[in-house]
């Protein structure tokens, strides 16, 4: 007894909970377990997670008692950064502050930390931060203020000059809540920034940790309150899954705003693009295709897709608008409605047209921009890339939206007669699959890489991307062998597949170490499409353990905890994660395929949920199916409709009226799948390097064992030195690899070159020198590109060696920060009269007008001799803002790659 008032509070609840639910669990008997592990059990009527259960009590109601431990046991250890302006600029990222937050009568106070010097504090075991502790943070700005007085701006660690005229404060991240680790939304927080309230140059900020009041909790029992009945019923001999099916149903009623269109999530006002295209991709559609087509209409401007959030200015940075086009079709297949056929169309070949010139890559076949759904820079990209550096990257998941994108428009153009549209289309699609087959997938691993990324040569990162290789699946983007293999060998960890792995070390959960519900019901959808039974059940339950156990469809959890608490952001009732679960019942166990011209039947029921299911009041176009499924597997022994044989398994799509369907599986047994579970793991920090002449040099990666010199994209040298003296001029990144032969993302290039094989030309020579107040610029000045100004700019290059040539701009941007509006500039570039490339200018900071950059590179092969290069604003550069398409542009560059 004394052992166990020596623990915690939270562990003396767990043992509690542990010894009252102890004979419940022994009375459980193994038969009625559908999914078991180390980490949780689901049963037919209950989830259990340790000393935690939710049971359904009826299909009308659930209970649980779940509790998140995130604020009971958290540990004193804080690790922190100071950030001017919201940007990781103190120190090298994984270098921070570290502190034991031990309370003295409720209070605890660091002592004056000079800002870019570490604080490491002994670190303190054994011992829980008190509830309501005082945080007081003092930092030192007098040498960053000192800076600004004499010389304008501060150089950072890393050579990055902040003007004088740009800072708008000083902000701190962190690791224990309410700090964040988020440096793009820190000046969200004004919470979180620190004052010099007396003009000595110390600013100080006062935090309150672990309050008492912020105890993470969901409600304890839910009771369906609405009247479901106008939507399908689901009956089965699983009452956990007919209950969570309700639940769905109830929260998806919630989601639907006054003006009949989605709202995104309880804590998420709007309609979003993305969100609502994944969510009636899955089943709103179905369920809901008059809203559904309100809210795709809604993300419409200019009869084109609008891409509403995203990296650096929105679009073309972020390109996976296009989830739309799969969205508006799925509607289609759902209603037959022509008009809104020919509607959608329209706004596809639009948008679609639009891409052809701004995102496509000719070079690669693929398409450009961050991944979808994945657009929070640092959670799923190193540090140190750049927007624009985000944008020349080629993701899986996005080129599998634009593959899927170009296929629905190929159909659509045969629908509607429009046969040299279906064969451009269906083309485009090809290249597209061709180009992701060529450059990302991985045949030692057996599944795709998570995107090409680089500057003048491009890597291909080996981890695994969830939503991506589920999509590639699904879209037959793989034949059947690779649709095996990529359900087989992804790695899934133990509380479901999460979005990238492995994790990200130094990166909070939230895309990194975090699992999204709906991207586990398109893995679900993956599995069942490839025949895989383990594969398919481990995900199910990996959907249904957490909205049993939070009692509502949360959008997201922490992959190593399988908690809600803990990510960045969250939110209950989440549009896409309740389309996802419902989306099980519908398309996998019923196997529904929406085609467009009729409802052909795929299911799959795993053994171990064999029995018989109803899904009665099922709408179908104009008919209402009433559905008696029996079995298992995923052959099917017959089906009938009305009594009569259904041949192909198909309904027509002009059935009308009332119906009844029976089918009977063939209780076989697909041949065992197998599913790559994987622990926890984060891959090593990747290295900073630093150059001196020919020789390249870095601080030693901790976990690292060996090093990986890459030049110009291929590796050249393995070394456990900290240094390496190039050879010969080139692009050169470092990989850091740990004992397991993972490795870390790839530092950001440096350029090893001649000075003769880079020549600038400074734009104020060529354009009328802008008399804006902004700093940072070389030479003579800069020049103004908007809508109004500058449109098109013609310069003389003379080439004096044959060669390809790496082209970009050095710019500013200041119109928004870099991971929200829509102010990204963007700029077509000819070479000799002829299309050579787009260039875009994304946002760096709101108002940082001194803040310079490179945009993307360019690369052109030129004949010796004098070329005339043309910047210009075309239509097709429309922005998503329409009104402001503006940049700073320094000068131009070009350096000879080979």
């Amino acid at each position: 007894m004394k052992q166990i008032m020596n623990l915690s509070p939270y562990k003396i609840a767990i043992f509690i909970a542990l010894l009252l639910s102890f004979t419940a669990a022994m009375a459980q008997k193994p038969m009625n377990n559908i999914y078991q592990s180390d980490a949780y059990t689901l049963s037919k009527d209950r989830v259990t997670q340790g000393a935690f259960q939710a049971i359904a009590l009826s299909p009308a109601a659930l209970h649980s008692n779940y509790q998140s431990p995130v604020n009971l046991d958290i540990s004193p250890n804080l690790s922190f950064k100071f950030s001017i302006n919201g940007k990781d600029n103190e120190m090298a990222s994984g270098k921070n502050h570290e502190v034991s937050i031990l309370a003295v009568n409720g209070r605890f106070e660091t002592p004056v930390i000079r800002f870019g010097q570490q604080l490491k504090q002994p670190l303190s075991k054994g011992v829980f931060l008190k509830p309501d502790t005082k945080f007081t943070i003092k930092l030192d700005m007098r040498e960053v203020l000192a800076a600004f007085a004499s010389k304008g701006f501060y150089t950072t660690y890393d050579g990055t000059k902040i003007y004088k005229a740009d800072f708008k404060g000083v902000f701190v991240a962190g690791s224990i809540s309410p700090l964040i680790w988020d440096f793009d939304n820190l000046g969200n927080h004004k919470e979180l920034e620190l004052k010099d309230t007396d003009g000595d140059g110390i600013y100080t900020v006062t935090l309150e940790m672990n309050k008492a009041q912020e105890k993470k909790t969901t409600a304890s029992s839910w009771k369906l309150s609405k009247d479901i009945s106008a939507f399908p019923q689901y009956k089965s001999a699983v009452p956990i899954m007919d209950a969570l099916y309700n639940l769905g149903l109830e929260e998806m009623e919630n989601a639907i705003e006054p003006d009949s269109t989605f709202r995104t999530g309880k804590e998420w006002a709007g309609v979003w693009t993305r969100d609502i295209s994944y969510s009636i991709i899955l089943s709103m559609a179905t369920l809901q295709p008059k809203v559904a087509q309100n809210s795709l209409l809604r993300k419409v401007k200019n009869n084109r897709v609008i891409q509403d959030t995203g990296t650096g200015g929105s679009w073309p940075v972020s390109s996976d608008r296009m989830i739309w086009a799969v969205a508006a079709w799925e509607v289609y297949k759902n209603t037959g409605d022509q008009a809104w056929l020919t509607k959608a169309y329209a706004i596809i070949k639009n948008s679609v047209e639009d891409d052809l010139k701004n995102v496509y890559d000719p070079q690669t076949g693929m398409v450009r921009g961050e991944s979808s759904f994945l657009d929070w820079r640092d959670q799923t990209y190193p540090k140190w890339m750049q927007s624009a550096d985000i944008y020349a990257s080629e993701n899986l998941g996005t080129n599998a939206v634009h593959y899927q994108t170009n296929k629905v428009l190929a159909e659509m153009a045969v629908l509607l007669k429009d046969k040299q549209a279906a064969e451009k289309y269906a083309g485009i699609a090809d290249q597209l699959k061709e180009g992701i087959n060529k450059h990302l997938w991985m045949p030692e691993k057996g599944y795709y890489g998570q995107y090409l990324y680089g500057r003048q040569f491009k890597l291909l990162s080996p981890r695994s991307e969830a939503l991506g290789e589920a999509l590639t699946v699904l879209f037959d983007i793989a034949d059947a062998g690779q649709q095996k293999s990529i359900v087989a060998k992804t790695p899934v960890t133990k509380f479901g597949i999460p979005c990238i792995y492995p994790q990200i070390p130094n990166i909070p959960p939230y895309h990194n170490n975090a699992v999204w519900p709906f991207v586990q019901a398109y893995w679900s959808l993956a599995a069942a499409k490839a025949g895989n039974a383990e594969a398919l059940i481990q995900s199910m339950s990996a959907i249904y353990r957490p909205a049993a156990l939070f009692l509502t469809n949360k959008e997201n959890f922490v992959a190593t905890s399988g908690d809600f608490a803990g990510t960045q952001v969250n939110s209950s009732n989440m549009l896409w994660s309740l389309a996802g679960n419902i989306s099980l019942v519908y398309k996998v166990l019923f196997g529904m395929d929406m085609q467009a011209d009729g409802l052909v039947f795929k299911p799959f029921i795993p053994e171990v949920l064999q029995g018989e299911r109803t899904l009665t009041n099922f709408k179908y176009r104009k008919a209402v199916l009433d559905i008696k499924l029996n079995g298992y597997g995923n052959q099917i022994k017959s089906i009938t409709l009305d009594g009569q044989p259904l041949p192909q398994a198909m309904i027509p799509a002009h059935l009308k009226g009332k119906h009844q369907i029976d089918i009977v599986l063939a209780d076989h047994k697909p041949e065992q799948g197998k599913v790559a579970n994987a622990a926890d793991y984060f891959s090593v920090a990747a290295p900073s390097l630093k150059k001196t002449n020919m020789l390249i040099s870095w601080e030693k990666v901790e976990g690292a064992e060996t090093y990986q010199v890459i030049r110009n994209g291929k590796e050249i040298a393995k070394t456990q030195e900290l240094n390496y003296t190039a050879k010969e001029s080139g692009e050169y990144q470092l990989i850091a690899v740990d004992q397991n032969k993972v490795g870390s993302f790839a530092s950001e290039p440096v350029l090893i070159t001649e000075t003769k094989e880079i020549q600038t030309v400074a734009m104020e020579t060529v354009a009328a020198k802008s008399t804006l107040p902004y700093q940072g610029y070389t030479t003579n000045g800069f020049i103004e590109i908007s809508k109004t100004k500058n449109k098109k700019i013609t310069l003389q290059v003379n080439i004096v060696e044959a060669g390809t040539y790496a082209i970009d701009f050095r710019y500013a941007n200041g119109n928004g920060p870099t991971n929200t509006e829509n102010k990204c500039a963007i700029r077509t570039f000819n070479v000799d009269g002829q299309f050579a490339g787009t260039f875009v200018f994304p946002q760096r900071g709101k108002e940082e007008w001194s803040d310079w950059g490179f945009s993307n590179v360019n690369a052109v092969k030129l004949a010796k001799g004098t070329h005339e290069f043309q910047l210009s604003l075309e239509n097709w550069n429309e922005n998503m803002n329409g009104e402001i398409n503006q940049a700073m542009l320094d000068y131009l560059r070009l350096m000879r790659i080979n």
